[in-house]
């Protein structure tokens, strides 16, 4: 089975989804699951990745070869997201299974999720700020010395948080969870 990961810019968000997405269709059975994030096109931000007509563009080159195709974009604060992205699913999920979700309120949030946090953070704090790259991802990056690493120290602490899936999961249940569940349906 080959999955096909889009992110709205896969330049970081790459380190990221391709550990969680691959240590997520393990955990639900599907172990030879191929996951692969689309580097072509760019799209640069979360204006392009909702737009109809580059997602047509990306399903076109990757029809026939791809099972299921993944949309993954921030929520940046943005309470309508989710209508946006039904919208897409709806345009493009008649006739192949094609899901969209948005982290809540970015993706590094599933990362943090999955990691062991400083004791003077709260969970529930870090979950509901907008700006969870900056205020609480960037800071542990420099933290634990991996500012020079490949996506910004993306790849280790996605690596590593994607070993513990099942926390991401309980603590991100509107939109990591709820992604994972409709994969296991659609599996």
């Amino acid at each position: 089975m080959n999955i096909l990961i889009i992110p709205e810019d896969f330049r970081k968000d790459q380190y990221i989804l391709k550990p969680l997405f691959t240590r997520l269709f393990r955990s639900i059975g599907k172990p030879r699951v191929r996951v692969e994030i689309c580097l072509d096109p760019l799209l640069g931000g979360v204006g392009e990745a909702l737009k109809s007509e580059r997602i047509e563009e990306i399903i076109r080159k990757h029809e026939g070869m791809t099972d299921i195709f993944i949309l993954c974009v921030d929520r940046d604060g943005n309470e309508g997201r989710r209508q946006r992205l039904d919208q897409i699913e709806g345009e493009f999920g008649d006739i192949r299974v094609f899901l969209a979700e948005n982290a809540w309120e970015e993706i590094e949030t599933w990362v943090l999720a999955g990691l062991n946090l400083p004791t003077d953070w709260n969970w529930r704090t870090v979950r509901s700020e907008v700006h969870v790259k900056e205020i609480y991802f960037e800071p542990l990056v420099a933290q634990r010395g991996l500012s020079d690493a490949p996506g910004g120290g993306r790849k280790p602490l996605g690596e590593e948080a994607s070993r513990r899936i099942d926390a991401i999961r309980r603590k991100c249940p509107e939109d990591f969870d709820a992604l994972a569940r409709r994969l296991e349906a659609a599996v």
